[in-house]
């Protein structure tokens, strides 16, 4: 389990994305495992680029919501914030519809960074787009 509260709950995050881009692009927080964080997002008219495809940006969207709200669970709140510095992604594949699926893992968890990979799939289970997040861990103020 990498997470600073030990019995976390799914229940007890859906509200981290209250009033966010999440929340305006219909990103669903689905899953919490014992080193991975899960959630899903439509792809429809708010998640499209004119092509009809879902937008890279909307993917990006998706994978920094999951790596940066994983951060902010790994580490003591009371002490510490998160920050993204980096993210990229490679977009594999296109999607005109339906659902996607993130699921962010831990590639390394450290006192001052985090790296996190995020693969997002299609309803189908094909690999969408594949991204790495760094976030920096900052001592509160």
């Amino acid at each position: 389990m990498i997470w600073h509260k030990k019995d976390l709950l799914l229940q007890e995050i859906i509200h981290l994305g209250k009033g966010t881009m999440g929340e305006h692009i219909g990103l669903v927080f689905t899953e919490v495992g014992p080193d991975y964080i899960k959630g899903t997002m439509p792809v429809d008219a708010r998640t499209r680029q004119p092509y009809g495809l879902l937008h890279g940006g909307a993917s990006c969207v998706l994978a920094e919501t999951l790596g940066s709200v994983a951060s902010a669970l790994v580490i003591d709140q009371e002490k510490f914030i998160c920050v993204g510095l980096e993210i990229n992604a490679n977009h594999i594949r296109g999607v005109r519809e339906g659902i996607v699926t993130g699921i962010a893992k831990p590639l390394h968890i450290g006192a001052s960074t985090h790296v996190w990979d995020i693969k997002i799939h299609d309803e189908r289970e094909k690999l969408v787009c594949v991204s790495r997040l760094t976030v920096a861990v900052l001592k509160k103020q």
